[in-house]
């Protein structure tokens, strides 16, 4: 085992085990304020050096010499599957695939691999359901048995998905997509759905039973995602065209040290959130493109009873020179965040489209609960959206018991071009109010309502300005 403390978790009188790796610096601190915008970057640029690339050794495993065709027919798991074990068994290096389409089951990365995609080489993953493994992964926030993600690793160390081709989850609304129970996914009356599943899960969860005996598959529906490794270190994205991912396209859970650099993400189905990091720490987002059917960036850290049992937050996180386009949210910490969210920083990011719902969005619940704090966003620029510039809602779910967190959020130069309901829109618990807002030389134009705050504790304004008028911080500590 790599991990460098571990935590044990007793889940239904079973031990279950979870990462916890040590941090060098930035860790979970105390409730505090940041001072100024630049006291924020320079915590974030300290953030960067604990964040570097896994290395690999220069040495080549060509998938064509252990059988592999490009042809776009043959099922290429084996020929995959060996050269994968033939690089790590050697010591690692990189496994490539060249230029051709190459059909696959799911592809289990193995420590110190590069998985390498030439320029013209395109991976299309199998619709048949036999062709998917069980495997230990997280749907949704929680625990279970299921289909292997497309792309998966367990425990692994050193691992990553590089160059310049395409990753095509083969998803539509033929296959796969329709088991959301949706007419506009191509369901209709008398086909299977994931409902009962997604609903016998959540007992599941509630009730403590050990995720390993919480066992679904074929008769279940519920869809696999693309890349999901699960615990591991050192995991790295560069490059790659991902597109019609089943569900989640990039999802790492309670992955220490990922990289996700210049990758192209691209879907209209439903759930096809961009990347998901669940429960990871020391994350660096760059360079990359969502174009998604829904959360472009989601920041989770388990639903309910799963995030609060691991406890362990979403932490230390840099989204940089990323844009976005069609999504429900561009930017979004939740809502599966039952864990807690620390240290989030997104700089010099883009997002424009009329079918973007909301541009900088914080959702969660009281079924969740949770602390959300240490959040930083610097220059924003958002064209157009339907919702609002920044939303924080505590309701986004139905209620319980663990009334969340949301404090210390710090955002300087965030334009809007043309915004639409909302500038700001604000929904928390008069008892646990958002607290310590902080909005920096902002401009909010074109929207119907400037501002709507129900509950909000320390908000500061500095040169604000929504629809051309200067907007001050409210007298009132509480807005009701």
């Amino acid at each position: 085992m790599f991990q460098t403390k571990t935590t044990r978790l007793l889940l239904g009188g079973s031990l279950f085990l979870a990462a916890a790796f040590a941090l060098t610096s930035l860790t979970i601190d105390k409730p505090r304020i940041w001072a100024s915008p630049a006291q924020a970057q320079q915590e974030m640029e300290q953030l960067r050096k604990l964040i570097p690339p896994p290395v690999f050794k220069n040495r080549d495993y060509n998938i064509l010499e252990y059988g592999a065709k490009g042809d776009g027919v043959t099922n290429n798991s084996i020929a995959i599957k060996n050269a994968i074990e033939a690089c790590n068994k050697g010591g690692g290096g990189r496994v490539i695939v060249p230029a051709g389409n190459y059909l696959t089951g799911p592809v289990y990365l193995k420590s110190n691999t590069d998985f390498h995609l030439e320029s013209g080489a395109r991976i299309v993953f199998s619709q048949d359901t036999k062709d998917y493994p069980l495997v230990l992964t997280r749907w949704e926030g929680m625990d279970c048995i299921n289909y292997s993600p497309q792309f998966y690793a367990y425990e692994e160390e050193n691992i990553a998905i590089t160059g310049s081709g395409t990753i095509d989850g083969n998803a539509s609304n033929e296959h796969w997509w329709s088991w959301k129970g949706k007419k506009q996914y191509g369901w209709k009356e008398g086909m299977p759905n994931q409902l009962k599943a997604r609903d016998s899960l959540h007992l599941l969860m509630h009730a403590g039973t050990d995720p390993r005996k919480r066992i679904f598959g074929d008769g279940y529906y519920l869809r696999p995602y693309m890349f999901a490794p699960y615990n591991c270190r050192n995991v790295m994205l560069q490059g790659v065209t991902m597109l019609n991912s089943p569900m989640w396209f990039i999802s790492p859970v309670m992955c220490d040290n990922v990289t996700i650099e210049k990758v192209h993400v691209q879907a209209d189905g439903p759930n096809t959130d961009g990347c998901d990091p669940d429960a990871c720490w020391n994350v660096l987002i760059k360079d990359c493109f969502f174009d998604t059917g829904d959360d472009c960036i989601a920041i989770k850290s388990g639903r309910d009873e799963d995030g609060r049992k691991f406890g362990r937050p979403a932490l230390n996180h840099i989204i940089e020179g990323c844009q976005m386009k069609d999504g429900h949210g561009g930017i979004t910490i939740g809502s599966e965040i039952a864990g807690g969210a620390k240290n989030i920083y997104a700089m010099n990011c883009k997002m424009s489209s009329h079918n973007l719902n909301i541009a900088l969005r914080f959702k969660t619940s009281s079924s969740r609960g949770g602390i959300i704090e240490n959040i930083f966003f610097k220059d924003i620029e958002v064209g157009s959206y339907k919702d609002a510039a920044l939303s924080f809602d505590m309701f986004y779910e139905q209620p319980g018991n663990y009334v969340p967190t949301i404090r210390n959020i710090l955002i300087d130069n965030l334009n809007v071009a043309n915004g639409g309901q909302y500038g700001i829109n604000i929904h928390a618990y008069k008892e646990s109010p958002v607290q310590y807002l902080q909005l920096f030389n902002s401009t909010i134009k074109g929207v119907k309502t400037p501002m709507k705050a129900d509950h909000v504790k320390d908000l500061n304004f500095t040169n604000v300005r929504i629809n051309d008028s200067l907007f001050t911080s409210p007298a009132t500590q509480d807005n009701n």
